[in-house]
């Protein structure tokens, strides 16, 4: 069993004289209603196998429960600066002409290529591009300090 596990052939022979000999110790602790013989030597078998992997391992045991994780939760005060980035950016798009507005929330909250939306609003590409920047030239001003 030692063997198909992976031990190597030494560790595993000791592991298995260890379990014969806790077979032997605690013999009177075995009780035939609560499964075979095989499977209360093989539980031991592996119990020592994992006792073993725990003794080698090259960093020590931590407790879970001592461990303390940082949250990737934002902080509240990056949590209210995004609020106030968010709503200085919707104030400033609704300065934008309705033609305007339109073309920058499909490029950039719907991420579409500028491409898709002349197909999607049915006005030219070079139309796109140009409300695009004049909506630019008009939104620089107002935002040029949040980056």
């Amino acid at each position: 069993m030692m063997l198909r596990l992976g031990v190597e052939t030494g560790t595993a022979e000791d592991l298995a004289q260890e379990t014969m000999l806790n077979v032997w110790r605690k013999a009177h602790l075995y009780s035939a209603e609560k499964g075979a013989a095989s499977t209360w030597i093989f539980t031991i078998a592996r119990n020592l196998r994992i006792d073993h992997i725990r003794r080698q391992s090259s960093r020590p045991y931590v407790d879970l429960d001592d461990v303390e994780i940082e949250s990737d939760a934002p902080l509240g005060s990056a949590v209210v600066e995004q609020s106030q980035i968010v709503a200085r950016v919707a104030k400033a798009l609704d300065v934008l002409p309705p033609e305007q507005r339109e073309v920058v929330r499909l490029s950039f909250i719907m991420e579409m290529p500028q491409s898709e939306i002349a197909e999607r609003t049915g006005i030219p590409l070079g139309t796109v591009k140009s409300r695009l920047r004049l909506a630019y030239d008009r939104l620089r001003p107002l935002l040029e300090d949040l980056h």
